[in-house]
């Protein structure tokens, strides 16, 4: 673990870290608020499965859009407006309400579209803030590793507010996801950050096979936590345990943490394309035993079990990115990773309401072990586009 403590005493590295972290939250908070507003305010889970899927989906095409813009301008410029933009969804929605379900589609829409790109940024910034290679590769394992901390304490602060009322979640993503990124615009790495020239491309980052395949392959991990977002708080609510699902999301998240720690923490050998689809298979098996619908302490145990392999996943696909990316498009193309992750968590919690409405608990949970099987079998199919390397960067 000597190496986490080496990277963060590098100028910058903690206050950037923590800066994304903290303006992230929103990202670990948004899906559980909008399903657990929506239910206080007697929407069917179907209703808000739809709303959480429309937040997704408008995160996922403002990423790649935004993501291609701070390659061309700058990341200040686009980071401060899409904060106040993003929070300015999750109050008018707040104040709204399901009423009019037209406006609070379009209020979560607003909110998502605008979901300022810290996470792709940050991971444009690590080479030209950690100069060493080596400094680099482990920077994306802690990224992994550290991002799950987003999503242990977001569902656990979606708990808490609700405390104080059913909109106080959506009010404190607002102001969340203001000021991390107000931490991350006013550093100098930040500020001084550039893209490369490009060549002009409609297809910009994806025109690269391996990164559209890795980007794939990550939309269907997100399908399956997409499922586990609803149908977490279904079976708490079921077993008479409201409230229990933060706890078990939050445990989930502890697991991701934990496995991309020990991962950062050593050099692996051979190349990580050949590391993805085992750790795939792992994570499939784990989403698998959730079905089983278990007394709650052993479901504690399976959502910890079923966390443990989605940041080494994470921080393979993170080492591969930029040597995948077309030159002058790094920012989009760990946009786009993102984007299709965010919409298949979308796609996730959509299918995850419908199946709890129709077929009931197990059978919603059974929706995160196909999105894992899906990710194995596309990675294994084009195994060999994220294998051809160096030439990956080649139209």
């Amino acid at each position: 673990m000597r190496v986490y403590g080496e990277l963060l005493r590098v100028p910058w590295a903690a206050r950037l870290l923590g800066g994304t972290l903290l303006g992230r939250l929103p990202n670990g908070m948004g899906a559980l608020a909008i399903v657990l507003f929506t239910r206080a305010e007697d929407g069917s889970y179907a209703l808000a499965g739809a709303l959480s899927a429309v937040h997704g989906l408008a995160t996922g095409v403002g990423q790649p859009l935004l993501g291609r813009m701070m390659d061309r301008l700058g990341q200040p410029r686009i980071l401060l407006p899409s904060a106040l933009l993003a929070g300015l969804g999750f109050v008018l929605f707040a104040l709204t309400g399901i009423s009019s379900v037209p406006l609070a589609v379009l209020t979560v829409a607003l909110a998502g579209f605008f979901t300022p790109p810290l996470e792709p940024g940050l991971r444009a910034l690590w080479p030209r803030v950690l100069h060493r290679p080596s400094h680099v590769q482990a920077a994306y394992s802690m990224d992994a590793a550290a991002q799950e901390l987003i999503f242990t304490f977001g569902p656990l602060l979606v708990v808490l507010a609700g405390l104080a009322s059913d909109t106080a979640s959506l009010y404190a993503a607002a102001l969340l996801g203001l000021a991390g990124t107000l931490v991350v615009v006013t550093s100098r790495p930040s500020r001084d950050w550039r893209g490369e020239v490009r060549a002009a491309h409609w297809a910009g980052a994806l025109r690269s096979r391996g990164l559209l395949l890795l980007a794939s392959c990550l939309g269907f991990v997100g399908l399956s936590l997409g499922v586990l977002m609803v149908a977490m708080p279904a079976y708490a609510e079921g077993r008479g345990q409201e409230g229990a699902e933060g706890w078990l999301l939050a445990v989930n998240a502890l697991g991701a943490l934990t496995g991309g720690l020990v991962y950062g923490s050593r050099v692996w050998p051979g190349a990580p394309e050949r590391r993805i689809l085992p750790l795939l298979a792992g994570l499939t098996a784990g989403y698998a035993l959730l079905a089983l619908t278990p007394s709650l302490p052993v479901m504690v145990l399976l959502s910890y079990l079923a966390g443990v392999c989605l940041a080494p996943v994470l921080a393979c696909v993170f080492g591969l990115v930029e040597g995948l990316a077309p030159t002058g498009t790094v920012t989009e193309a760990f946009a786009w990773i993102v984007a299709f992750m965010t919409v298949g968590t979308s796609a996730g919690s959509a299918l995850a309401g419908w199946l709890q409405e129709e077929a009931g608990n197990r059978a919603s949970f059974s929706g995160a072990a196909l999105g894992g099987l899906a990710a194995v079998a596309l990675c294994a199919l084009g195994g060999a586009w994220l294998r051809a390397r160096p030439g990956a960067k080649a139209v």
